[in-house]
């Protein structure tokens, strides 16, 4: 894994290149949006049980059949399971956030899920779609305007809206 600053310099690095005035133009803006990447990154931690917790219930609410006998999330092992993996992903998108990058969610999460799930019968359809809803909750907490850094917040939260995106499209 790389975070930004890395990934530039090493990149430079294998083309015998200094860094351009563009490549330190958003390097010096990842900076100084800092305080709102660290804001959004405390948030979504401070609420990760919620959100979890509130994305499998509106899934399973809207896809019953998970939780019924012989549903995927039928007993309380399986069920655990699922919230598990919910909250590895919401755990591994807060990591590409404070990073800036999206290799920590691919190398470490993100690689081989599909096929795991594939092979344990798992509908990765259904693990989307509580993806997008832990998506739409983690950007409702982290784009709350109250006692946050204040600036224009909107390319942190079209980020985050990505790394979420970049996870529903692996699993699904």
């Amino acid at each position: 894994m790389l975070d930004a600053f890395a990934k530039v310099v090493s990149q430079a690095d294998a083309r015998g290149e200094y860094l351009s005035s563009a490549q330190l133009d958003a390097l010096s803006a990842m900076v100084a949006d800092g305080n709102k990447r660290m804001d959004t990154v405390n948030r979504i931690t401070s609420n990760a049980s919620a959100i979890v917790a509130n994305a499998a219930r509106a899934l399973f609410a809207e896809q019953p059949q998970l939780i019924a006998p012989g549903g995927n999330a039928y007993t309380s092992r399986r069920m655990a399971a699922c919230l598990r993996d919910m909250e590895i992903i919401l755990r591994y998108v807060t990591y590409a956030i404070f990073a800036g990058d999206a290799s920590v969610l691919d190398d470490r999460c993100l690689n081989g899920l599909r096929e795991t799930y594939l092979a344990l019968g798992t509908p990765g359809a259904s693990v989307a779609v509580g993806v997008q809803k832990m998506k739409d909750a983690a950007l409702a907490i982290a784009g709350d305007r109250n006692n946050i850094t204040s600036g224009d917040c909107s390319a942190i939260m079209a980020e985050v809206a990505s790394y979420f995106d970049r996870a529903a499209s692996a699993v699904g």
